[in-house]
């Protein structure tokens, strides 16, 4: 589905609500439906081979949550873990995942008039991954189709197969 798809099927359904949280210098949003909930961030348990962006896993309620840490993966120059740092939890695909972003923002509606494609350029992020570019009033955000980025072979929370 290419960003043209997108906003029809988003200007069929109407607008739709991203939570937008900070990343670096940087603002990003992502469905709202995908999120379970936010928490504070709490150091997890390491995981010997991982990629270095994925910080380790929690244990949240009986389920092993793996966290990827955003800022990281993003390549931001600043990653350091305080009293703002949070970890958003992620349902994806009937698998929860936890990630580490700098703060979380607010919930935003968005318009498909208000989204336009993003450029295809080289970056940290795959630009599959990148929905589009939202703009309201003097805010640019970068809305991330998170469920595509997570299930990314690259990322090795899934097997190459899946």
């Amino acid at each position: 589905m290419n960003v043209t798809d997108k906003k029809d099927s988003a200007t069929s359904s109407g607008a739709r609500e991203y939570l937008t949280f900070r990343l670096d210098k940087e603002e990003y949003g992502i469905d709202i439906l995908k999120v379970q909930e936010i928490r504070g961030y709490e150091p997890p348990t390491r995981i010997a081979h991982a990629p270095h962006f994925i910080k380790g896993v929690v244990n949240l309620r009986g389920t092993i949550v793996p966290i990827v840490d955003m800022r990281i993966k993003f390549n931001c120059e600043n990653a350091k873990y305080d009293a703002f740092t949070v970890v958003i939890i992620l349902n994806l695909r009937e698998r929860v995942v936890g990630v580490v972003v700098d703060s979380v923002s607010d919930v935003m509606e968005l318009a498909a008039e208000h989204i336009q494609s993003a450029p295809d350029i080289e970056s940290a992020i795959d630009s599959t991954c990148i929905y589009g570019l939202g703009s309201v009033n003097d805010r640019m955000l970068i809305l991330l189709d998170i469920e595509k980025l997570m299930s990314s072979v690259e990322m090795g929370l899934v097997p190459a197969g899946e």
